[in-house]
């Protein structure tokens, strides 16, 4: 089509909308409405999303894990047959990786924790203070203090792990475990002080000591992961292929926290499919509302459309003109549902949403939300399929009018 006739076909729509400015005015902010609606719903799971996903990886898992391979198949049954060296010139070249922040070396660990006469099951991790200090910036104090080094003999316990035990910063308890060679082993600690993540089953179970005291406790020299922090979560994936590229692949498995984070997996999944049953639901209205309106105006234009008809218009402009006419409503309703979605997006998340403690999780939390360019094209996207849907078939009954019949309509 001529650039030439096509701008005329668009001033042609434009004029045509004018026509009935109340109609048009309450098709464009039926769309408006829909977008901003939508918005808000998305902006709401992406802001969860990312809350959650930045929690999960500056609390437990990190961007990267260096590993022995099979370690996360196979080590639950024998973890320390799966064991990093203590020092390998393999981290100077992982500390060479494009975005890398920080590495911290971990040994896991599980046993009893036993304080009076009380016992319970915990996991633990084995941690060097200062390499955690970035990489466990998800991770609140509730009480006492942090891990202040690497070799002193104390511990930190999971707000429910303490509480279950009606322990307190400053009590000794006892770490009882099964070290590497199958003999049971015990060491005193100190309570430090409580931890809380965003996640309440971890927190019930959980413990972290010194490095130097996990191995004493385990009889073990060395690490069984690396944990890696990047300075920005949307590295991960070039991270991964340079580690992969660089590192013997018979002696180190890079493993991406999207891999290990089951329980973000699954939200994402859950809440994706929720946010698209909105979408679709907002588009169904939009397409009944805008296709209305679209046939309200074939019909009182039925005569117009007659004698444009008769005087040798050809069919398919017809049918063009009404199509154009829903693409600019569309636009304009997109383009006024993403500033007002934003703007009050902007003003909900200066105030927050308090919200109670989701299921699986400790704590409530102040809610916003963020509203991304992927979210917004999206919306604006849905805003011109919908009313473009919307206008197909009014706009087909137009171009297929009988002549005589439609002349002979107002009469």
């Amino acid at each position: 089509m001529p650039i030439a006739s096509l701008i005329a076909d668009v001033r042609l729509a434009i004029r045509n909308l004018q026509r009935n400015t109340r109609r048009t005015a309450v098709a464009v902010c039926t769309v408006a409405f829909g977008i901003m609606a939508f918005l808000l719903a998305g902006g709401f799971i992406e802001y969860i999303f990312q809350e959650m996903r930045e929690a999960t990886i500056h609390s437990q898992l990190g961007h990267l894990q260096v590993v022995r391979p099979d370690y996360f198949e196979k080590g639950i049954a024998d973890p320390y047959a799966f064991l990093l060296p203590g020092h390998s010139p393999a981290q100077q070249v992982v500390e060479k990786t494009p975005g890398f922040a920080s590495l911290a070396p971990r040994l896991a660990l599980s046993g009893l924790l036993s304080h009076g006469d009380a016992t319970i099951a915990f996991i633990g991790d084995g941690v060097d203070p200062e390499h955690e200090k970035r990489l466990s910036s998800g991770i609140a104090i509730v009480s006492g203090r942090d891990l202040a080094s690497a070799t002193e003999s104390a511990v930190v316990l999971g707000e429910g792990l303490a509480r279950s035990m009606g322990l307190q910063p400053g009590d000794v308890v006892v770490l009882l475990a099964t070290a590497a060679n199958g003999g049971a082993n015990a060491v005193e600690v100190s309570v430090a002080g409580t931890f809380a993540t965003m996640y309440k089953d971890y927190d019930d179970r959980a413990l972290r000591l010194p490095l130097a005291v996990a191995r004493k406790l385990m009889r073990v020299d060395g690490a069984t992961s690396w944990v890696v922090l990047l300075d920005r979560t949307e590295q991960t994936a070039a991270a991964a292929s340079h580690l992969n590229d660089t590192l013997k692949r018979d002696d180190f498995q890079i493993v991406p926290w999207t891999e290990l984070a089951d329980f973000y997996n699954k939200t994402v999944v859950l809440f994706s499919k929720q946010v698209s049953v909105v979408k679709y639901i907002i588009g169904l209205l939009i397409v009944l509302t805008i296709s209305n309106t679209q046939t309200m105006g074939v019909l009182e234009r039925t005569t117009e459309i007659g004698t444009s008809l008769a005087i040798g218009q050809r069919a398919r402009h017809i049918m063009g003109m009404f199509i154009f006419e829903g693409i600019l409503v569309g636009l304009l309703g997109g383009v006024l549902g993403v500033a007002l979605g934003y703007g009050l997006a902007q003003l909900i998340s200066a105030i927050g949403i308090p919200m109670p403690p989701p299921p699986g999780m400790a704590r409530g939390y102040i809610g916003r939300i963020l509203v991304s360019g992927n979210l917004a094209r999206d919306a604006f996207l849905l805003a011109l399929i919908a009313t473009l849907l919307a206008s197909i078939m009014p706009a087909w009954k137009a171009s297929r009018m009988n002549i005589v019949d439609a002349l002979r309509h107002n009469q």
